[in-house]
């Protein structure tokens, strides 16, 4: 259970991401928690210095896709990649199969490539958390999202 607001960050302790470039790459299934999603990660880049044109927006099917897309958009010179999905329990085991191979799938493209990914997606038990997290009342996991990339994105500038 989320015990603070996802959205509440110190904004002075973040880099200023005017030099850098980030691919956000999201899944299109539920699409109405990965739009909040998405709306909460660029509205947060763009506080925070990022240009417009410096964010490129990839749709995937679905969760599943992710891995594969954010693995093409670190081919785009990026400085970070944000993974942003929302798998909801279902009544079979399908939700621990995709959970685990996204979680895997964005771990290994992290240890084994040199472009950071943060991993942005939701794995709820109902679709009231998801709401409850992509906007509202425990804030938007995007804006969690986006200051990591921003602080990944420095981190592997100075690195």
């Amino acid at each position: 259970m989320a015990t603070t607001n996802l959205s509440a960050y110190d904004k002075a302790s973040i880099p200023n991401g005017k030099q850098f470039r980030f691919g956000i790459v999201v899944s299109e299934w539920n699409d109405t928690i990965t739009q909040g999603l998405l709306e909460g990660a660029k509205n947060t880049l763009l506080e925070h210095g990022v240009k417009p044109e410096n964010i490129v927006v990839w749709d995937v099917p679905g969760s599943y896709e992710l891995i594969y897309g954010c693995k093409k958009m670190q081919e785009q010179m990026v400085n970070a990649v944000i993974a942003i999905g929302s798998v909801i329990q279902g009544e079979t085991k399908h939700f621990d199969f995709v959970c685990e191979a996204v979680a895997q799938g964005i771990k290994d493209l992290n240890i084994t490539r040199e472009t950071p990914v943060i991993f942005c997606v939701l794995t709820d038990n109902t679709m009231q958390q998801a709401i409850d997290r992509s906007g509202g009342k425990h804030g938007n996991k995007g804006v969690e999202a986006a200051v990591a990339a921003l602080k990944m994105a420095e981190l592997r500038r100075n690195a």
